[in-house]
């Protein structure tokens, strides 16, 4: 399956590198869009501030660094379900597949197809204004920290927006603050508020942009694989929850 095995091979290193990212939904009807923009829609712009100063008021005594950036803001509230416009994608193919695997009502499993998107960060980082891409030659990197992009933005959500316009986009590695993070392989691409037709973007601005469509009738097999291979809800949620969902799962009767 060419999706496990999409690794170029780097003269230069001797080794084999991707440098591709994947996103697993399941639904292949489902549209590509911000927790932010699903919540606010046309008032995304205005709400987003608001959201995040009192997200950061009420979580600092949790985060005191969360009250010096936006961004580790988003990322945190990210991972409690606040609203954002950062959109999850995942370094491992295995990871996209499980969430594409995943089912709310599970004897809606094979029901529908799923989906696995894929970009390519080479692709993203081409497409940066120029002043970004220098910081990242300087940092010998191609993916943007939570530092780099407060130094560069000056912890500005309008200059970003301003920067990016609609024709780019910022890819994040988030800092290591829990397990979950660590499990998932995460990455997050920064969504700019002028950006309101995501595979709009994608398919007139990238090559390398694959969407990969998987039959329903191949969930539950496809589902089982990933249990033996040890990709799981116990693990993409280390805790008393994800081996509760496992489990659930596990013992659930077709």
């Amino acid at each position: 399956m060419p999706l496990l095995s999409e690794q170029e091979y780097r003269k230069d290193l001797h080794r084999n590198r991707s440098s591709y990212l994947y996103r697993g939904m399941p639904d292949a009807s489902f549209r590509m869009y911000t927790s932010l923009s699903r919540n606010c829609k046309n008032l995304s712009k205005t709400l987003e501030p608001a959201i995040l100063e009192n997200f950061a008021k009420y979580a600092v005594i949790g985060d005191p660094s969360i009250a010096e950036s936006v961004w580790r803001q988003m990322i945190l509230g990210q991972h409690y379900g606040l609203p954002t416009r950062l959109l999850d994608w995942t370094h491992s193919a295995l990871v996209g597949l499980h969430f594409a695997m995943s089912e709310t009502e599970m004897d809606e499993m094979d029901q529908h197809d799923c989906m696995v998107w894929r970009i390519d960060m080479n692709e993203m980082y081409a497409l940066l204004p120029e002043a970004y891409q220098t910081l990242l030659n300087r940092n010998l990197s191609t993916i943007y920290s939570v530092d780099m992009l407060r130094e560069i933005t000056g912890n500005s959500l309008q200059k970003y927006d301003e920067d990016m316009g609609k024709d780019a986009m910022v890819i994040i590695e988030p800092p290591s603050v829990n397990t979950r993070i660590v499990n998932q392989y995460s990455f997050f691409s920064v969504v700019p508020m002028e950006m309101t037709d995501i595979e709009g973007f994608l398919e007139n601005r990238t090559h390398n942009t694959v969407k990969y469509i998987i039959d329903g009738q191949l969930r539950w097999r496809v589902r089982d694989m990933l249990d033996q291979l040890n990709i799981s809800e116990r693990i993409m949620y280390p805790g008393l929850d994800g081996l509760s969902k496992w489990i659930a799962r596990h013992y659930y009767v077709k």
